[in-house]
């Protein structure tokens, strides 16, 4: 078990890589591929259209912050947020199959995870430094 112990931080670096991955996708799809037709969607679910460039910035710019480790949680929020929204206004009738929630809820809570547990100490705003410099005691500095 002190094995698995040991994996935490490569786990959370590989639920941040993947979240973030995905989310660069699907903005880089939402503001290249075709912006127009993502304000038409969003305004179709009730939502005010100028909400999706909420939404494409929070995929692709924390998609990309999301990789790097920084602002983990506050990505990780604004992710979880727009999942819940999605889940709600987009798919909530199936839960499995084309237009199910099962691929939105399981990105929601892997942002939850990170929104709970940080991005782990290989995330760039961890604030750990891997070399740590000792300092000498006191007593053997010399004069």
């Amino acid at each position: 078990m002190n094995f698995l112990n040991r994996m935490q931080p490569f786990a959370l670096l590989l639920m941040r890589l993947m979240l973030g991955a995905i989310m660069i996708v699907h903005g880089y799809r939402e503001i290249l591929g075709g912006f127009h037709s993502h304000r038409v969607v969003a305004a179709s679910l009730g939502l005010p259209a100028w909400m999706a460039y909420l939404s494409a910035s929070a995929e692709l710019a924390g998609g990309v912050a999301m990789v790097l480790g920084v602002l983990t949680r506050f990505v990780a929020l604004a992710m979880l947020v727009e999942m819940a929204v999605v889940i709600a206004k987009a798919h909530w009738k199936n839960l499995v199959g084309p237009g199910g929630y099962e691929f939105p809820l399981v990105l929601a809570t892997l942002a939850f995870a990170l929104l709970c547990y940080g991005g782990g100490p290989y995330a760039l705003s961890s604030g750990k430094r891997t070399a740590s410099v000792r300092k000498m005691p006191r007593s053997r500095r010399a004069a």
